[in-house]
C-alpha cells in the first residue's frame, strides 16, 4: 500500500512550528514540496478516484482542494507567515471550492489536516455566510426529524461523538419559537462532525481507507446541507 505522508513531513511540521520565518521556509522549501506539498497532492487524487464511487458529485482537485501554507496575516495579532499544518478540501462539483465565511456559492464538503498531535478529519460546513446559514436553518425546522436523525445516528455518534459545539448560540435566533421541535440544532452556525487521528493513522498505508470510512459515514450529513442549499447528489460522473 502506498504511504501518502511519513514521519519526515512530521518533522518538517514541527520545525516550521519552531521557525515560522520567511528565511527558514525558504531554506526549506524543497522539504515542503517533497514531505508536505507532493503527498497532500496525491492523497488529493486518490481521494477523488474514491469519492467518484462513494459520491460522484463530491470532487477533489489537486490545484484547489490544496489549502496555502501561508497565512492570512492582514487582521491578525500574529504576524507569523506560515500555518504550521497542512490540510486539504473535498467539494461538491457545483460549488465554489472555498470554505466557510470564504465561500459565497460553497457547500458541504469533507476535510483533513495534517499537523503534529492534531491531524483530524472532518465533513460539513464550517461557519456558512449568513443566507447559506438561513436556508440550511429552514430546512432544518421544516424538517427536524430528518435532520436530527442524520447528525445522531448511532455510527455517526460511536465515530465523531456528535457535531462539533464550537460555535453555538445560547439561544434560539430569532425568528423560530423557542420551543420549536429543532430549538436545539437550530442555535448552531457550524455543522461539522470530525475526529482525531494519531500521528501513526497520519503517516500510516490506511490513510486513505480512515478517510474514506470517516467520510461515508459524514457524506448524509454534506448531502443534507448540500441539498438545502440547492446542490445536487449525483449516481456517477
Amino acid at each position: 500500500m502506498t504511504t501518502f505522508f511519513t514521519p519526515r513531513s512530521l518533522t518538517f511540521l514541527r520545525g516550521l512550528a519552531r521557525n515560522n520565518r520567511r528565511d527558514w521556509f525558504e531554506a526549506h522549501r524543497a522539504d515542503y514540496e517533497t514531505e508536505i506539498l507532493a503527498p497532500l497532492r496525491s492523497l488529493v487524487e486518490e481521494m477523488d478516484v474514491r469519492l467518484a464511487s462513494l459520491a460522484p458529485e463530491m470532487v477533489g482537485d489537486p490545484r484547489r482542494s490544496v489549502f496555502r501554507i501561508y497565512r492570512d496575516v492582514r487582521f491578525s495579532k500574529d504576524k507569523s507567515p506560515y500555518k504550521t499544518h497542512a490540510a486539504c478540501w473535498f467539494y461538491h462539483r457545483d460549488a465554489s471550492h472555498r470554505v466557510g465565511q470564504e465561500s459565497h456559492g460553497g457547500g458541504g464538503g469533507f476535510y483533513f489536516q495534517i499537523a503534529p498531535g492534531n491531524s483530524f478529519t472532518g465533513g460539513g460546513i464550517w461557519m456558512p455566510p449568513r443566507e447559506a446559514l438561513a436556508k440550511l436553518r429552514d430546512a432544518m425546522a421544516e424538517k427536524p426529524v430528518a435532520f436530527e436523525r442524520t447528525v445522531t445516528a448511532p455510527a455517526v455518534a460511536r465515530r465523531f461523538g456528535g457535531l462539533d459545539e464550537d460555535a453555538v448560540l445560547t439561544r434560539v435566533p430569532r425568528g423560530y419559537a423557542p420551543d420549536h421541535s429543532a430549538a436545539r440544532w437550530l442555535r448552531y452556525k457550524s455543522f461539522t462532525l470530525g475526529r482525531t487521528l494519531t500521528d501513526a493513522q497520519a503517516t500510516g498505508p490506511r490513510l486513505p481507507d480512515l478517510l474514506a470510512e470517516d467520510f461515508a459515514l459524514m457524506l448524509p450529513l454534506v448531502r443534507w446541507i448540500n441539498g438545502a442549499l440547492g446542490l445536487k447528489s449525483a449516481t456517477r460522473r
